[in-house]
């Protein structure tokens, strides 16, 4: 049975938000159902219309993705704006980072840290390295899961501990799958500043380090958190392609080179991403 789907907040493969059936065919479906609100349906209809080809859309774009009227599009879009989920400009609607509280708030409520756990606790012991999930919450990563060998960050970090994205392998690996929307909120709110020599700033540069993610699907980050600090991240993605999290491995710049790391640490954490998303999945 065709049902609504979460909101994707990482890459999507498809140009556009498709359902095996027509959402206002979906929606009159449960007419006459005293406990389905109408009303939700058709905002959540609304906010899945958004793709990630990094476009706004105008609300006849939107009334002609989800085959709803003109009016309830309307009226939807009035109210996430409101609520803060898009923003509207010159009659284009696109939307805001609030969206990303919604896919945290999936996260926090599934079992994923207990999926992920002996996942990350196994390639840790295989690779001899410190291995972490994330995901991302506004302007910062937030760490779900961490399997720690030795330490490698001058400060502890656990399960809701916090680092900004900008500088982080899991954080630019996140960015460079989110539609220029969120982009945008995330430049505009983002206090960027350089923590080390080595420290990227820029937009320019940013979006240059998104882009090359996107090539070769994992992030170097080189000493630009810490002094000496080196990470390497590689995505978790759903089985429809969506980045769900990043998984990122620590090392000690002056122990691990980025070529060691690319080649004899690359394989296993891919394979350790691919099946933490086998088991969200499933």
């Amino acid at each position: 049975m065709d049902v609504l789907r979460p909101i994707g907040l990482g890459h999507a493969q498809a140009d556009t938000v498709r359902v095996a059936r027509p959402q206002a065919d979906l929606l009159a479906s449960f007419a006459g159902d005293p406990n389905f609100m109408l009303s939700l349906a058709r905002g959540l209809t609304v906010l899945e219309a958004f793709s990630e080809r990094k476009r706004p859309l105008t609300i006849s774009q939107v009334a002609q993705r989800t085959q709803l009227s003109r009016a309830s599009v309307r009226r939807c879009l009035y109210t996430l704006e409101q609520l803060g989920y898009v923003s509207q400009q010159d009659g284009q609607f696109a939307l805001r980072p609030r969206v990303l509280h919604l896919g945290h708030a999936y996260f926090s409520s599934t079992s994923l840290v207990s999926l992920a756990q002996p996942i990350l606790d196994n390639l840790s012991a295989r690779i001899h390295e410190t291995c972490t999930l994330a995901i991302l919450d506004g302007t910062d990563i937030l760490y779900l899961v961490r399997s720690e060998v030795q330490r490698v960050l001058n400060y502890s970090l656990g399960m809701g501990s916090r680092l900004p994205a900008y500088c982080t392998s899991n954080g630019r690996l996140l960015l460079a799958h989110q539609p220029a929307t969120v982009l945008d909120g995330f430049f505009e709110h983002a206090e960027l500043r350089p923590r080390t020599l080595q420290t990227k700033v820029s937009r320019q540069e940013l979006e240059a380090c998104f882009e090359r993610a996107r090539e070769v699907d994992y992030v170097i980050v080189d000493e630009e958190l810490e002094p000496g600090l080196r990470a390497m991240a590689v995505p978790v993605r759903s089985a429809s392609g969506i980045v769900l999290a990043g998984l990122s491995v620590s090392v000690r710049a002056a122990r691990v080179s980025e070529a060691d790391m690319i080649t004899r640490l690359l394989a296993p954490m891919r394979e350790a991403a691919a099946a933490i998303g086998r088991m969200v999945g499933s």
